[in-house]
């Protein structure tokens, strides 16, 4: 009885809605002129299809690494627009209690599924 790590669905929902947000920053960030049109929209538009896309990897080697850099990634957009460094700090926080909270639950299922194993041989 093997199901999906809880680790890899919480950052899986956690990257998908932050790429949304990012999407919304970019908007923000063509309106306030920050920089170029072309290059908000190219830093924007490649930034939340990276973030969309990650899912897809994680649970492979040194794929949360990734997930970590990217949210790196995210606290630097506040160069440009400064209340990113708040929602970068926010998702960094979020990334985090989800990688503790995922890890947790999952060592915690297989201790259990280990325990039913043993109770019924």
């Amino acid at each position: 009885m093997s199901s999906r790590s809880t680790q890899r669905t919480l950052g899986s929902m956690l990257l998908a809605f932050e790429s949304f947000v990012v999407f919304f920053a970019t908007l923000v960030a063509f309106g306030l002129k920050v920089a170029d049109g072309p290059v908000v929209w190219g830093v924007g538009l490649t930034l939340a299809f990276v973030l969309i896309a990650t899912p897809a990897i994680l649970g492979k080697p040194f794929s949360y690494y990734w997930g970590t850099f990217l949210q790196l990634v995210v606290i630097s957009l506040g160069i440009w627009v400064p209340l990113m460094y708040v929602v970068g700090a926010i998702f960094i926080c979020l990334w985090a209690w989800a990688m503790l909270a995922g890890s947790t639950i999952d060592k915690a299922r297989r201790a259990y599924e280990k325990a039913q194993q043993l109770t019924t041989e």
